[in-house]
């Protein structure tokens, strides 16, 4: 196992280049695909072919391992032509934190074989999992079930899956590794946005099943990325949040930047009902609502860079062994996850603006501006994205006090300088 150096300045370039090549297929077979409720093998050899599925993979193991500015890129890209696309994209680059940090075991498990499509799935990493998990002789066994929202789970060759265990002590949460094909599927992803990503409940082939030590791992050890991986790159050390919701909002920027181009071609030598102006292009409340849209998607643009770019520097940090102090993470992943909001909320209310002037036809089936809208309503309503109550949290901490403690995937306190113990 050899840590190959990549230029990945070009490699980025490469990948960007093969998803515009792919992207009008990827757009034509969209609208099969949401009544699938799923990506066509089609769509997923083509997306692994692009590289899209590399790029947060370890060098180690063959993977591109781009930073995470140079993801944001990717993702947008990929946005632009498929929400969809975009999403299962994103989550098989966004995850790859949760193997890394489950240790050398999996890590070789997840990226040591070829092959085609995502590499990473996760499901139901909250406190209320209704996954459980007992100790057993060498290993565990798990049950229970369903777990929701299963995203890329289809295609990977492990999904973690979230579970309750108890030691006497009290719960915790604990991420297991499944195979593939100790899985099966509910066929319950009938949904308004985001329809082709397939991300179905999930529940144990065999109603239980026996999981070697190595692939269960407390999850608060992943989280605090406590366990050593044996990934040299300064991406493995960067923080798991600020990662995952930088490459989120790519995806609403790419798909407000796609919707803005469909306008743009669609909207040529149209004419705009109840006026006398035969060029859509042509009218005054065309150019003001393109300079608010514009202004919305570079908002939301300048924004995710920032976060990105910052992500690697205090990757590099703490590959370095100066890492940034934990007030100041905190703080910034509080940051990451309001603003990634934001960004979801004004690209939405930007492809609302382009919706609402494209016509009774741009609701059909067949039209992509009808999907980029749904897709980007999607993506303001995860469960991470609560915009007030992560304003209330990082106002909090503008404020000189403590968040909400909550528990979670996106729980901040893990970030936050331990309290001085109290002399006895």
């Amino acid at each position: 196992m050899t840590h190959a150096v990549h230029d990945t300045s070009t490699r980025v370039m490469q990948i960007v280049d093969n998803v515009r090549a792919i992207g009008p297929s990827l757009r034509e077979r969209a609208l099969a695909a949401e009544r699938a409720g799923r990506h066509s093998d089609e769509t997923i050899a083509d997306l692994s072919a692009a590289g899209v599925f590399n790029i947060g993979s370890p060098a180690e193991f063959g993977g591109d391992e781009l930073s995470v500015r140079q993801q944001l890129d990717v993702i947008i890209e990929v946005a632009k032509w498929d929400g969809s696309c975009a999403w299962t994209t994103w989550v098989g680059a966004s995850t790859n934190w949760i193997p890394a940090g489950s240790g050398p075991k999996v890590i070789e498990e997840v990226y040591g074989t070829k092959w085609v499509g995502p590499r990473v799935a996760a499901s139901s990493h909250l406190p209320a999992s209704k996954g459980r998990a007992k100790r057993a002789d060498g290993g565990w066994v798990i049950s229970g079930g369903p777990w929701t929202f299963g995203s890329d789970s289809l295609w990977a060759p492990y999904t973690n899956l979230g579970c309750i265990a108890d030691d006497g002590e009290g719960p915790y949460l604990v991420g297991v590794q499944v195979p593939l094909n100790e899985l099966r599927f509910i066929e319950d992803w009938q949904v308004a946005g985001m329809r082709a990503t397939g991300s179905v409940s999930i529940t144990l082939a065999a109603g239980e099943l026996f999981v070697p030590d190595h692939r269960v791992t407390d999850f608060r050890n992943v989280t605090g990325a406590k366990i050593p991986s044996g990934l040299k790159g300064s991406l493995w050390k960067t923080p798991s949040l600020g990662w995952a919701f930088s490459l989120m909002a790519g995806m609403s920027i790419g798909l407000a930047q796609g919707a803005l181009d469909r306008f743009l071609e669609r909207s040529s030598g149209r004419p705009i009902r109840g006026t006398t102006y035969k060029n859509q292009l042509e009218a005054p409340l065309t150019h003001l609502m393109l300079a608010e849209v514009h202004s919305k998607i570079q908002s939301a643009t300048l924004m995710a860079r920032e976060h990105a770019e910052e992500t690697d520097r205090l990757g590099a940090l703490a590959a370095a062994g100066t890492p940034a102090e934990p007030d100041y993470m905190q703080k910034f992943s509080a940051r990451v996850l309001v603003e990634t909001a934001y960004c979801a909320k004004w690209c939405a209310e930007a492809i609302e603006l382009i919706q609402r002037n494209s016509g009774s036809t741009a609701i059909m089936d067949s039209e992509w501006i009808q999907r980029a809208w749904r897709d980007a309503r999607v993506i303001t309503l995860h469960g991470a994205l609560n915009l007030e109550a992560l304003s209330e949290n990082y106002g909090r901490l503008m404020a000189g006090l403590q968040p909400h403690n909550f528990a979670g995937i996106t729980t901040l306190n893990r970030f936050s300088a331990e309290e001085p113990k109290k002399a006895a």
